[in-house]
């Protein structure tokens, strides 16, 4: 693909996937189209294995572990993994959620992790996630559901009630002011009874079947390019479905038949609230899925610390880039630019996974991959955020590095990134999986 499809590739793969439960499908939808095909994994089957199979596992719907069997042992060549999340800081339905007051019927929402809420208002918002239900066989189940129209709406406080939200920024009551107007409502109707029957609607299932649901809100505005020669693009949910697009393209464009390493790319739900969950990257997904796939091979317990002491792993999330605008907000000595290329990230405190040795070997890879490279630090004076990679690299005892395409805005509703660091950040993960 040129550089122009592969962010297009990019957008369209956004635009399908609203909620975390969406992009494990997408993802698995753009599987099914690959030859040879890939194989479904079930945690409670016994795996079978092949050298140069292709195989992936799905935890909850929402996390998922895509990998190739190497063609050598792994003590030999241990695991090569990129890690990215599903999952973007936003708004989250109440399990009782619609109420009725002053003639309009509103949805509450969670906070889930720490978006920019200001940025929320005055969008065309709708709803995406999954139902849960009792089948026709009793047994529970689950359904993707996503309104494609604009549904909900979080209208601003208009000036003149606010006189001085241009000097003070706006600001809003977490529970009280957020929210999210659904429909006009009369006396007669029952909140909860117009809100399960909407469901019902949209997915076919009963309302009294319909027993909870894991409901996102996300923008129903496309993904686009900007600038005066479409350099740059916007969407929702660039961190970090970008980075997940980008390492699944890596694998999906690698000749895989031909690598004698084990690749993986582990995709998790709930690095934005701290990664502890069972699927999250501080749970056992990963740490299974490769114990496993060891297990396959008649690998022993001395093999498999083998492995793992010749793996490496990238942390892909995005990166902050500088915006002129705000020059206080970054350390003067590391502004990192957008279409200037992947960011090493790097925090003394392991915020960050990087140090020397793993940064040497990432830079080594743009090199080779002929791609540039930047080099990030936060502030001192700020709080930094933190990934997977240090959770990720604890946990299985391995080196790793994190890195990002940079971009603005993050967190907010509407984010942006360069059109060519996207097609840089894919060119150097191939370089990473083609690696001795």
């Amino acid at each position: 693909m040129s550089v122009r499809q592969q962010v297009q590739n990019l957008l369209d793969f956004i635009d399908a996937s609203p909620s975390p439960w969406h992009a494990v499908n997408t993802i698995e939808a753009r599987l099914a189209t690959q030859t040879p095909a890939w194989e479904r994994l079930d945690e409670t089957a016994k795996w079978t294995l092949q050298p140069g199979g292709r195989y992936y596992v799905v935890r909850d719907d929402s996390s998922i572990v895509l990998f190739v069997q190497g063609q050598k042992p792994l003590a030999e060549t241990g695991f090569k993994i990129i890690g990215a999340h599903t999952d973007s800081p936003g708004l989250r339905i109440k399990p009782n959620a619609a109420s009725r007051g002053d003639g309009l019927l509103r949805l509450g929402v969670e906070i889930y992790g720490a978006p920019i809420l200001a940025t929320f208002t005055d969008r065309d918002l709708s709803l995406a996630g999954r139902i849960s239900y009792k089948n026709d066989q009793g047994d529970i189940a689950s359904l993707l559901v996503k309104f494609d129209q604009p549904l909900l709406r979080l209208p601003n406080l208009a000036i003149h009630m606010n006189r001085t939200v241009n000097e003070d920024g706006l600001k809003l009551q977490k529970q009280t002011e957020l929210p999210l107007i659904l429909s006009a409502s009369t006396e007669e109707q029952l909140p909860k009874a117009c809100f399960s029957a909407l469901l019902q609607q949209q997915t076919g299932i009963a309302a009294a079947r319909i027993l909870s649901w894991d409901l996102a809100v996300y923008d129903t505005q496309k993904g686009a390019f900007w600038g005066a020669e479409n350099e740059f693009y916007a969407d929702s949910q660039l961190d970090n479905l970008a980075s997940c697009h980008a390492a699944l393209q890596a694998l999906l464009e690698h000749d895989i038949l031909q690598s004698d390493s084990t690749l993986v790319c582990a995709f998790f739900d709930h690095e934005e609230i701290g990664s502890g969950s069972n699927k999250g990257a501080d749970g056992s997904f990963l740490p299974d899925v490769l114990q496993r796939i060891a297990l396959s091979t008649a690998a022993g317990s001395e093999d498999v610390a083998r492995a793992l002491a010749k793996s490496f792993m990238i942390s892909a999330d995005m990166a902050h880039a500088y915006q002129p605008n705000f020059p206080n907000a970054y350390d003067a000595d590391h502004k990192v630019g957008v279409n200037k290329g992947p960011v090493i990230k790097v925090n003394a405190n392991q915020s960050y996974s990087s140090e020397s040795v793993s940064a040497a070997m990432f830079a080594d890879w743009c090199e080779q991959a002929e791609v540039p490279y930047q080099t990030y630090s936060h502030r001192c004076d700020m709080p930094c955020g933190s990934t997977i990679g240090p959770i990720t690299a604890a946990k299985l005892g391995i080196r790793s590095i994190d890195v990002g395409s940079p971009m603005w805005a993050m967190h907010s509703i509407r984010e942006s990134a360069g059109v060519l660091d996207h097609d840089y950040m894919i060119r150097v993960m191939k370089r990473f999986f083609a690696a001795r």
